[in-house]
Formats: structure tokens, C-alpha cells, sequence
């Protein structure tokens, strides 16, 4: 399996670093231009410390008033989401919109626990996959490493039964999400099952709001490949969204890489081709069982394995609702009264204005509609 080693600088909150999961920690490739780069890095907030005017803190929905011409999805120069990005929004939609808004270092604890957990899923992969380190100076070479790898694992999928780390994307209810699957194999029956690897800094299992995100985590992984497998996925929709350039050269290390495996293309547009054939055309079924894994990250002991009822009009009613903030036609939300719990651990909590509120927003920040351009 080909990893990519960035050559140029690559912007987090562009990327969706802010909440990975343990494995899209081992995705983050994702490339910006040197233009959004330098817009990203100098927005207010990108210090460690939370920015304040006047001597109190910044508001986000004030300040989220003063650029309501835009949408999240336009003022943080993203084109697609990472699943992350949506289960972390199901934790806590308020606290998801202050790590972009106001991003600050990554705590040394947290860094810890998914550098850890990173670990743990690329020894697994190592069980399965060879590494090879290729060198990336594009956006396009970051996708044609994405691309050779899903042409690499399908034949092994269907010749060895089981294959880990498989990059999905796809459109969920108009929005383009970009994700990996932990892991794909066949049962002794012959369904195609999804198991998602999740470590844990405590040799417990998590409480049932966590395992509601890890549920809805996986439920989407589901959504995206079986329409990629469905042939729903179309290359103008991954250009459309992406706005990948088709026609640009690969870089030499990439081109290598793909001869390594026998593929004569020069451009991504070439690839882009031979991977939707091959997920169309390769007979490989939709997902019918979805597991999650705790694995206690100290003694790699399993603490247990749910498997998660797909409830598909449920998950495609929370991507629509979390799609309005993103493309601006509301502002975020925090948790109900009944999960306040959570912002004893919020870095946020203490210019948290719903938690101040009580659970609502006062007069002053409702939500505004966003200005017609």
C-alpha cells in the first residue's frame, strides 16, 4: 500500500485534523495552495491562546456576523469534509464550530492518544499491507495515491478475504465526504463486513453518547461505498467537488509507483478512469455488517465489539441537518440540557454562550439568513 509524504506544508483546519479518527490520522494528505494556505494560518484565533476584543471573549456567533457572507464551508476554504468531521459534529456541533473557528495548539494529551492510536492501526495494516513511502507535491498526486491504493486492494479483497485502510469518498445528501475504512473482510458466509478500530486510553468501554458517534461514523463509511460500489459515485461529481485537475502530469514518484504496479497512465485523469471501472465493474458487494472494535491502547486488550443496526433515512436526515451549517443556513448548536456533561472536558466551555445561555441562544445572536451574493 503506497503512503504519500507531503513536500509542502498542509493546512489542519483545511484538512479536518482538528478531531481524526485513529485512522484518517494516517490519511491526513490533503494539500492546499500556497494562497489558502497563508489565508488559513493568519486568521485571528491561530495562537494557543483564544483571541478576545475589549477585554472579553470573542463571540463566535458575533463573530460569526461579521462574515455571515460566507458560508463554513467557504470561510475555511474547504471543498469536501473528512466522516470526522461530520461524528465529531454529531458529539458536539458547537464545540466542532470553536476548534475551527479558533484553532489553538493540539493538546499534548490528545496528541498523545491519537498518535498512539495511529500507531496501533498502521501496525494492523502492516499485518496485511506493505508500506511504501512515496513523495507528493500535489493535490492530484495526494488522490493517485489514494486511487492506486483502492486498484491494489479490490483484487486482494476478492482473492484474500480481507483488506485494511480502504479510502472511500463520495456524495451523501449533496454533500462530498472523504473517509477510510478501517477495515473490510469476508464473513464465512460470504457478507462483506465493516470493522472500525477504536482505542481507548482507559481499559473501559465508552459511554453510549460515544458510541452513538462511532455508530454514525461507520453508518456513513456504508453510505459512501456502497454507492461507490453501486456506481453512484461519478468522476465529474469527485472533479466537481474536489476541483482536482484531471489533465495535470503526476509527479515522477507516483508515475514510478504506478508502473511498480502495472499501470501506464501520466495524468490522474488516466487513473480517475481506471478506478471507477474497477469499482464498477469488479462485482464487489455492499457492506452488510457493521462492527466497531474497542481496543484498550496500553495492553492492545479487546474491551468488546458492537455491531451497529443501519438505519439509513436516520443517518441521511443528520447529514441534512448538519449540511445547513456548513453551507451557512444556520448557526451551530450545542449539546441538549441532559448531555451538559460534556463540557466538563470542552476547552471551550468558558465563553461557550449556549452553555452560559442555558441551552439557547439570547436575542442578540440569532441566527441571521445568509446575505444573497
Amino acid at each position: 500500500m503506497a503512503e504519500a509524504r507531503e513536500e509542502e506544508t498542509v493546512s489542519a483546519e483545511a484538512s479536518g485534523f482538528s478531531d481524526l479518527s485513529d485512522s484518517e490520522f494516517l490519511e491526513f494528505l490533503d494539500l492546499e495552495d500556497d494562497e489558502k494556505l497563508c489565508a488559513s494560518l493568519s486568521k485571528p484565533g491561530s495562537s494557543s491562546e483564544l483571541p478576545e476584543k475589549d477585554d472579553k471573549p470573542l463571540s463566535l456567533q458575533n463573530w460569526k456576523r461579521e462574515l455571515d457572507v460566507l458560508s463554513p464551508m467557504e470561510r475555511f476554504h474547504l471543498k469536501y469534509l473528512y466522516v470526522t468531521d461530520l461524528s465529531t459534529q454529531s458529539w458536539c456541533e458547537l464545540q466542532m464550530a470553536y476548534e475551527k473557528e479558533l484553532p489553538g495548539d493540539l493538546k499534548p494529551e490528545k496528541a498523545a492518544v491519537l498518535n498512539t492510536g495511529a500507531s496501533i492501526h498502521l501496525a494492523r495494516e502492516l499485518e496485511l499491507h506493505d508500506l511504501v513511502t512515496i513523495s507528493v507535491t500535489t493535490k492530484e498526486d495526494a488522490w493517485a495515491i489514494k486511487f492506486l491504493n483502492i486498484l491494489s486492494m479490490i483484487p486482494t479483497l476478492q482473492s484474500e478475504g480481507r483488506i485494511r485502510e480502504f479510502p472511500v469518498f463520495g456524495e451523501v445528501e449533496g454533500m462530498f465526504l472523504v473517509g477510510v475504512i478501517d477495515e473490510l473482510h469476508y464473513t464465512a458466509k460470504g457478507e462483506l463486513e465493516l470493522t472500525e478500530l477504536k482505542t481507548r486510553r482507559r481499559a473501559m468501554l465508552p459511554l453510549a453518547a460515544q458510541k452513538k458517534k462511532d455508530c454514525f461514523q461507520v453508518s456513513l463509511y456504508k453510505c459512501i461505498f456502497d454507492a461507490m460500489v453501486q456506481g453512484k459515485v461519478t468522476p465529474a461529481s469527485l472533479i466537481q467537488h474536489t476541483k482536482l485537475c484531471p489533465d495535470k502530469p503526476l509527479g515522477p514518484s507516483v508515475l514510478r509507483h504506478a508502473q511498480q504496479e502495472g499501470f501506464s497512465v501520466k495524468s490522474l485523469g488516466d487513473l480517475l478512469e481506471l478506478v471507477f471501472l474497477s469499482v464498477t465493474l469488479s462485482d464487489l458487494p455492499v457492506i452488510d455488517i457493521l462492527k466497531i472494535e474497542y481496543i484498550h491502547q496500553e495492553t492492545a486488550t479487546v474491551l468488546g465489539t458492537d455491531t451497529v443496526a443501519f438505519e439509513e433515512k436516520e443517518v441521511r436526515g443528520k447529514v441534512q441537518h448538519y449540511m445547513a451549517y456548513w453551507m451557512g443556513h444556520r448557526e451551530p448548536q450545542g449539546v441538549d440540557v441532559e448531555e451538559a456533561w460534556k463540557c466538563r472536558t470542552c476547552n471551550y466551555k468558558n465563553i461557550c454562550e449556549w452553555r452560559r445561555s442555558g441551552g439557547v441562544l439570547s436575542s442578540a445572536l440569532e441566527p441571521q439568513h445568509k446575505k444573497a451574493k
